[in-house]
Order: structure tokens, then C-alpha cells, then sequence
């Protein structure tokens, strides 16, 4: 098993931030690791969604738990394991969020991964953050 743990702290309205979490067609027009994205449902718990990162192969994922403005969760299949991703977003008070996404990678293809996409997943998580800022003040200000 290998696991990715990353945290940091944005400003930002909660609901600005989740409307464009939730708004997975658009992830590519705001997030610089996605080329292209879709969700075939509702931003819900067993709705199934397909991402394709730069740099990486495209996935099928499923939604495992929402809790709305809070937490979201999803799973993907890999050859004889998963790739599952938590995300956590706590408002601290004062336009604070609090944004934490943790991804744990499991079964024989584990080695390939850590040393292949590890070190540029983390990196990502970081510049997808400062993205989610900018997309959520955009957001505001056009409501």
C-alpha cells in the first residue's frame, strides 16, 4: 500500500468552493491537472465519473460518500488493486478553508505508481488548491 497525505488552507467561501468541486465538467477549465473530466449523475455516493490527469492515464472512478460542503470520497480500479482519494474541506472561520486530500494506492502495481506518479500527485494537490481559490473568488463574484 502507498499513501499520499497533503493539507493546506485556502481562502474562500465553503459554498463557492464546493460548487465548483461538485461542477466536475468544468474541473479542466480551472484545475491544471485535468485534461478532461465528467460525472454521469449527481455529485452523490455511487454516481460513477471518468477524469483524464496531464501526465496520467485517464480513470473511471465512483463516488463513495459525500457529505455536502464537508467531504467527498471516490474509488478507482487498477489491476489487481484500487486507487481510492478523500477529500476533506473544514472552514476555519474568517473565509478559511482548511483542504485536505489524502490517496492510497493498493495491489501489485503499487511500486510502479510510487515511482512513476508519487512525487508530480502531490504537487498536483497543491497547484489544484490554489486553482480551487482563484475558481471560487470567480465564482463569487459573478453571483
Amino acid at each position: 500500500m502507498y499513501k499520499i497525505h497533503a493539507e493546506t488552507i485556502i481562502k474562500g467561501n465553503i459554498k463557492d468552493v464546493w460548487a465548483a468541486i461538485a461542477d466536475v465538467e468544468h474541473w479542466p477549465a480551472w484545475d491544471p491537472h485535468e485534461e478532461g473530466a465528467r460525472l454521469d449523475g449527481p455529485f452523490a455516493a455511487g454516481t460513477k465519473g471518468w477524469s483524464k490527469p496531464k501526465g496520467g492515464p485517464a480513470a473511471n472512478w465512483t463516488i463513495t460518500k459525500v457529505e455536502q460542503e464537508r467531504f467527498w470520497s471516490s474509488e478507482s480500479p487498477m489491476p489487481g488493486g484500487k486507487i481510492a482519494g478523500e477529500n476533506t474541506f473544514e472552514p476555519l472561520g474568517d473565509g478559511r478553508i482548511r483542504c485536505t486530500r489524502t490517496v492510497v494506492v493498493s495491489g501489485p502495481l503499487v511500486p510502479l505508481f510510487w515511482l512513476h506518479f508519487g512525487r508530480l500527485i502531490k504537487r498536483d494537490m497543491f497547484a489544484t488548491w490554489e486553482a480551487l481559490e482563484r475558481e471560487a473568488a470567480r465564482r463569487a463574484a459573478t453571483r
